[in-house]
């Protein structure tokens, strides 16, 4: 059964997809989707290898939120063992998209993840991007967070990427700023980035001006990138 930040979530979602404009998220239509997209695996990569990790072969990766399967594809990318790899999703739709997509040996599981059966200590790396800021629930944010941690091993981590500032113009997500991070993740070691021009800054720009202006002014950034680290 459904919780109800799930239902809620579903609902949000189901919402919101009615008015989504899709090119803004296209990586081919949109410039700075693509930018913010290569910014993000390039600090992705950075974050890792300074971690001393020197290949994703063999270490096994779960996201959570896999939505269409994109993040997933780039993890296949950068070397990641089809076998090793997961997905889960809550949104159906989204969860098929990603099997269209992606290798058969690439599990994929459609449902909550608070009850998603996941060895404990069992992954090196669990990703949630821009997951904890559409959960409108504290206490279902804390549900999900102690989760994750369950499954990561020592020495590995839950890799987060999400809003640290609210979005004015949409009330279906709450920002999740680096100390809710610290709260969320209480044993953790955090290395934290802050990245991603602000989108609706983004858009407006000439594509070469749009990593120029995001290092000239930091606060224009509007995420942040934070490997959580579990103690070895």
């Amino acid at each position: 059964m459904n919780n109800p930040e799930t239902q809620a979530v579903q609902a949000r979602y189901a919402r919101r997809s009615r008015d989504t404009d899709t090119q803004r998220y296209s990586l081919f239509a949109n410039t700075a989707a693509l930018q913010e997209h290569q910014e993000r695996l390039r600090a992705i990569v950075d974050l890792w290898q300074a971690h001393g990790w020197r290949t994703l072969a063999g270490r096994p990766i779960t996201e959570v939120g896999c939505g269409g399967g994109g993040n997933l594809l780039d993890l296949l990318r950068l070397g990641a063992t089809p076998e090793l790899l997961s997905g889960i999703e809550l949104l159906p739709e989204r969860a098929t998209a990603a099997r269209a997509l992606l290798p058969s040996k690439v599990a994929l599981i459609q449902g909550d993840a608070c009850i998603t059966r996941v060895e404990e200590a069992s992954q090196q790396a669990v990703l949630v991007f821009t997951v904890f800021s559409s959960l409108l629930d504290p206490s279902y944010r804390k549900e999900l967070a102690r989760t994750l941690w369950r499954w990561v091993a020592p020495g590995g981590g839950v890799l987060v990427y999400d809003f640290i500032m609210n979005n004015p113009y949409n009330p279906d997500v709450r920002k999740v700023p680096l100390g809710e991070l610290r709260t969320l993740f209480p044993e953790a070691t955090l290395y934290s980035r802050r990245i991603t021009l602000a989108p609706p800054i983004a858009r407006r720009l000439p594509v070469g001006l749009i990593a120029p202006l995001s290092r000239l002014a930091p606060p224009l950034r509007t995420h942040c990138l934070t490997w959580a680290v579990k103690p070895a």
